[in-house]
């Protein structure tokens, strides 16, 4: 029987307690220069906050509840990178080189031939350049708890202990609010390739060499009952990050390769517990590079999850909702769309957001839509600016369940 109302979730991240910002910040950094190491007292710490957290969301009507992401370190208020460095206190074969995505060399594409550039080298970054180097423009990506290593060495999986600790918090949380479904994300194999690589022979290598190693922090999560949700802007932010601008052809050549290896790391992992989140990257920029959702969703419906999550509220991308018109949603498939931004101070009225879920349920029914955010809102838009955002989610879902369902 279909659910008679709405269900409620986020994208991930959400904004740590000053309490665990300060013990992130006061964590020694091994010899490698990016481990942090841990102690019982963080431990701790770290466990108590993730069960209150649980219990706050529950309290504001999510029914499918994450652990805030934070176990991936945070030590700064302001942090966007902190979904993706965690991955580096997992995994052996990574170095600090003093190379990273702003120091790397400028790389230019060639039909035929498509590869990343260095961030500041990114196309919008490019166009808006006076705005990007502004300090007041608000466009700051902030400070990210640890360095980016390179690849120098064979990839191995290291986090064995970390994500059973993420996943013993969450489980913990869940029991003692009462809460059946909780999810944890995990980098994608394409997103993890885009350090500097200087052991792997090819591209190509370096990111099936990233899905071998992360397929076992993906086992971890859904062989603990809980849902796995894949964080990839690789499949949608790459695009910017391509200069100069590529063929659609050339990209969806180049995107498939990184869901080809997506899919390789879930191979056999039950997709009703898989969740995939696009994004064209958090930060607040103008986004007019952005590559157009129609060009990549049906990449994105070839990756094996059984949920698909994306951008849907921000100003750039809030009108290609319309793109599932033309689109078949899988039968058994569901849509997380986001239906309040990270993008914006401005809290969504509960009934803007009532009016956003409908539109999804009216081209790919009520019974497949879960109301969710665009992305993470932890290190990007103030605490108490967050809260607000996610009780309007809540209430817009409770009025668009009443509409949908009577």
């Amino acid at each position: 029987m279909p659910e008679r109302h709405i269900p409620v979730s986020h994208a991930g991240s959400l904004p740590r307690t000053p309490e665990l910002i300060a013990a992130n910040e006061a964590r020694r950094i091994g010899e490698d220069g990016f481990t942090l190491e841990r102690t019982p007292e963080f431990d701790a710490l770290l466990t108590d906050a993730v069960v209150d957290l649980v219990q706050r969301q529950r309290d504001l009507g999510f029914t499918i509840v994450g652990d805030g992401e934070y176990g991936k370190a945070m030590s700064s208020a302001v942090d966007y990178g902190a979904w993706w460095s965690y991955s580096f206190q997992r995994v052996a074969g990574l170095e600090v080189t003093g190379e990273d995505l702003f120091t790397q060399p400028v790389v230019r594409s060639e039909p035929g031939k498509v590869r990343l550039t260095s961030f500041p080298d990114r196309r919008d970054w490019v166009r808006f350049r006076e705005a990007y180097q502004d300090p007041t423009s608000g466009i700051s990506t902030g400070k990210n708890a640890t360095a980016f290593p390179a690849t120098t060495g064979p990839l191995s999986y290291t986090g064995h202990d970390a994500i059973a600790s993420d996943i013993a918090n969450l489980k913990a949380g869940l029991a003692a609010a009462g809460v059946e479904e909780g999810f944890i994300t995990s980098l994608s194999p394409g997103s993890g390739a885009r350090i500097s690589n200087r052991y792997y022979a090819t591209e190509e290598e370096h990111i099936w060499a990233w899905a071998d190693v992360l397929r076992e922090e993906y086992r971890a999560v859904v062989d603990a009952g809980l849902i796995l949700q894949i964080d990839d802007p690789s499949i949608a932010e790459n695009w910017d990050q391509i200069n100069p601008e590529p063929s659609v052809e050339d990209y969806r050549a180049f995107t498939r390769t990184r869901v080809e290896a997506l899919n390789h790391a879930l191979r056999g992992l039950p997709t009703e517990q898989v969740r995939f989140h696009l994004c064209w990257g958090s930060w607040h920029g103008p986004h007019t590079t952005d590559v157009e959702f129609k060009h990549i969703v049906d990449l994105m419906l070839e990756i094996d999850a059984g949920s698909y999550s994306f951008e849907a509220a921000n100003v750039r991308h809030e009108h290609e909702w319309k793109v599932w018109r033309d689109v078949a949603l899988p039968a058994g498939k569901k849509i997380v769309p986001g239906i309040v931004s990270h993008a914006t101070n401005v809290v969504e009225h509960p009934e803007l957001v009532a009016d956003r879920i409908e539109r999804f349920a009216s081209v790919v029914g009520p019974e497949n839509v879960v109301a969710s955010t665009d992305c993470g809102l932890g290190g990007r838009i103030h605490p108490q600016i967050a809260v607000a955002k996610l009780a309007t989610l809540g209430e817009g879902a409770r009025l668009a369940g009443e509409r949908l369902f009577g």
